[in-house]
């Protein structure tokens, strides 16, 4: 090797070294006992996986009107747990019914049988790769969970989920999967323009164009797909009473409460379960005893709202 060729790799390894000083360093891995629940996120710049102190106590028990959607979550997570073949899951549909906390309960039911969970934000997904070689040796069992997923075009953490969903060389550990909730179910917004790629064959078959491929491209690669749907006026005031069993408001003053809760949802716009959580939430927190009374001398439906 000549003397110039020598000092040129000496002069490129030195700058290699000053820039990889530069970069943040991975993640360290935390105390996997502190919690069930882990954050990761980025403090100026710097990866850090932080245990979850308080997290969500909500149980399966606690979540009425989406049972054919909790048994599915409930038997994969079951799967998975138990070290066999599961489904990474993609929870679509309306807001407020239940997809965040349905996760959230599974992982208060299989906590003490190993499974932790990880919760990533979308801003964070291009590191996805790195927290799976992070958690790959582990024995527990680790659920990524990505809440309120969506994308605009050409956004970084798309391209990452992509490929740790299924496309990169590199397979996954068969210890991690990919929990998601969204309002999206193609997670990328869809416009009118896409509908022009369409193809229609002379057999009459229909063939999407490029742009349409690429937007069910992500969503298709989650196994399992649970769609949640707007609450009847029913379902909305049985998880209305729910939540005031819950708070310990007596049943006598429950059956009072229905016109009322009736009222709360019409304001709001909305019957979803969120909704009904945030009723209960201020009737108890006002003593029901107390707050009844106002409410129906002053918020009262228009006759015939139990219909509506």
């Amino acid at each position: 090797m000549s003397d110039s060729l020598q000092a040129f790799l000496q002069r490129a390894e030195g700058l290699l070294a000053r820039v990889e000083a530069l970069l943040p360093p991975a993640a360290a891995a935390p105390d996997w006992q502190a919690a069930a629940a882990f954050r990761y996120r980025r403090r100026r710049g710097v990866p850090v996986l932080e245990p979850v102190r308080h997290a969500a106590s909500i149980r399966l028990s606690e979540l009425l009107e989406v049972e054919a959607q909790k048994q599915r979550l409930l038997q994969n997570t079951e799967q998975f747990v138990r070290g066999r073949p599961a489904n990474n899951v993609l929870l679509t549909g309306a807001r407020g019914t239940g997809k965040s906390s349905l996760i959230k309960a599974c992982l208060n039911e299989f906590a003490p049988r190993g499974l932790r969970l990880i919760e990533v934000d979308k801003s964070d997904l291009v590191d996805l790769p790195d927290l799976v070689d992070l958690v790959a040796e582990r024995p527990e069992r680790f659920v990524i969970f990505c809440d309120d997923l969506s994308f605009d075009e050409g956004e970084l953490g798309y391209k990452a989920l992509k490929s740790m969903l299924d496309g990169s060389v590199a397979a996954a550990s068969d210890n991690v999967l990919v929990y998601a909730t969204s309002n999206r179910r193609h997670l990328l917004p869809e416009q009118m323009k896409d509908n022009l790629g369409y193809k229609h064959q002379p057999d009459g078959e229909v063939h999407p164009g490029e742009a349409v491929e690429e937007k069910i491209s992500l969503s298709e690669r989650f196994g399992l797909w649970l769609s949640f749907y707007p609450f009847s006026q029913e379902e909305y005031l049985a998880i209305a009473a729910q939540w005031l069993r819950y708070f310990g408001v007596a049943d006598e003053l429950i059956a009072a409460s229905r016109q009322p809760a009736l009222v709360w949802a019409l304001e709001r716009g909305s019957r979803s379960g969120r909704v009904a959580y945030q009723f209960a939430r201020d009737l108890a927190g006002r003593g029901a005893l107390d707050a009844l009374p106002a409410v129906l001398g002053h918020g009262a439906p228009p006759e015939g709202l139990d219909h509506v």
